[in-house]
């Protein structure tokens, strides 16, 4: 019935209008009581072989909310009554922006891909931090923060910018990103550089433990998928040495040759980061590399090109702990969590292995003993 509404309805609006219209479908399904737990029994029917420790908390399952659908903090116990096991807010910047002018957001329908140049719109670290010391939670659920660096802040004060994210936020996060792989802020890639990102990784860690001294906030970094390989393992050496607690792989991508775009050409050659479908193999490819190089001392995150459950099975056999979506929500609908949930343990139980913590890099450790 959704991709029937989607062909109907959606796919005749324009994309971001879309992408509000839904939202607060959503907002308002989980401020009713009885709506919200009708909806989160249907969508969202928990199993246990599917929980899953990462950074030190036990969750209902592996798989969950990419950052970028819920920038401002506002829907995390909607996303939470449709399934998803963990929402990552943001990505969140020092000071308010509105973003890129309209049009930003772009579907390539025949790609199951997006397309966008949002620009990081948000409301600013401030008023993110006191909704989420306000908020009320209904449904208990791992909340990520995703920070990012304001357009107008030139490159050599970035780490102040991302500081002041940082101690704004650090509080009210189960787990905090530092994002310098967004393609749409100018020079934003430029600090996934060793040399620029070692300076600003240590800071913001300084500045969570300065702000957050009852517990440690554990600190991850999301990177681009369009990084050479030799900077992944940089990247990936530099996490092990800074003592990270994560990495997120991967970002959206530049690149639109060689990914077999079908879409109409003046479509895929809007600027902006490509998301969905096309980036699955390049997504997983780092994934692999990167566990390859790390193993178990740091969590792997696997975002990008995530469809079903079948591709979330393969990243978590290629090494990651907790698999994130984004893209295929806008095509598959408010029961996609269900059905990747169901996919996951059919899977599991059908592998050799007794839990899902089992499962993770499995593939990859075979490929490289």
């Amino acid at each position: 019935m959704y991709e029937l509404f989607f062909r109907l309805v959606f796919r005749r609006m324009d994309a971001e209008k879309a992408h509000h219209l839904a939202f607060r479908w959503i907002r308002v399904a989980a401020r009713v009581p009885g709506v919200r737990a009708l909806v989160r029994a249907v969508a969202a029917p928990r199993r246990a072989a599917l929980r899953i420790v990462a950074f030190g908390r036990e969750m209902s399952g592996p798989f969950g909310l990419a950052a970028g659908f819920d920038k401002n903090a506002v829907a995390i116990d909607g996303m939470s009554m449709l399934g998803f096991d963990h929402v990552e807010i943001g990505t969140v910047t020092a000071q308010p922006q509105p973003g890129n002018p309209a049009p930003r957001l772009f579907r390539l329908v025949e790609d199951r891909a997006l397309i966008n140049r949002m620009g990081f719109n948000n409301d600013g670290s401030a008023a993110v931090a006191a909704r989420l010391g306000a908020r009320r939670t209904v449904f208990p659920t791992t909340v990520g923060v995703n920070i990012g660096k304001t357009k107008v802040v030139p490159e050599d004060e970035a780490v102040q910018d991302y500081v002041a994210s940082a101690e704004r936020l650090a509080r009210y996060a189960d787990y905090l990103v530092v994002n310098v792989s967004s393609p749409n802020t100018p020079g934003l890639r430029n600090l996934q550089a060793t040399a620029a990102l070692r300076p600003l990784l240590a800071a913001v860690r300084e500045a969570a433990d300065r702000t957050v001294t009852e517990r440690r906030v554990p600190l991850l970094v999301k990177i681009a998928p369009d990084l050479a390989d030799g900077d992944v393992d940089a990247v990936a050496d530099l996490a092990v040495e800074l003592g990270l607690d994560g990495i997120i792989a991967t970002n959206t991508t530049i690149a639109r040759d060689g990914l077999g775009l079908t879409a109409d050409p003046a479509r895929t050659a809007e600027t902006g980061g490509l998301s969905g479908a096309p980036l699955k193999d390049r997504s997983l490819e780092v994934l692999r590399r990167l566990y390859a190089r790390v193993g178990d001392r740091i969590t792997l995150v696997g975002v990008g090109g995530v469809e079903d459950a079948e591709d979330a099975w393969q990243r978590i056999l290629a090494g990651a702990t907790l698999v994130q979506g984004y893209s295929a929500f806008i095509y598959r609908g408010p029961f996609w969590m269900r059905a990747v949930h169901k996919g996951l343990a059919a899977r599991l139980a059908a592998s050799p292995y007794a839990t899902l913590a089992d499962a993770v890099g499995a593939d990859t450790r075979k490929a490289t003993s």
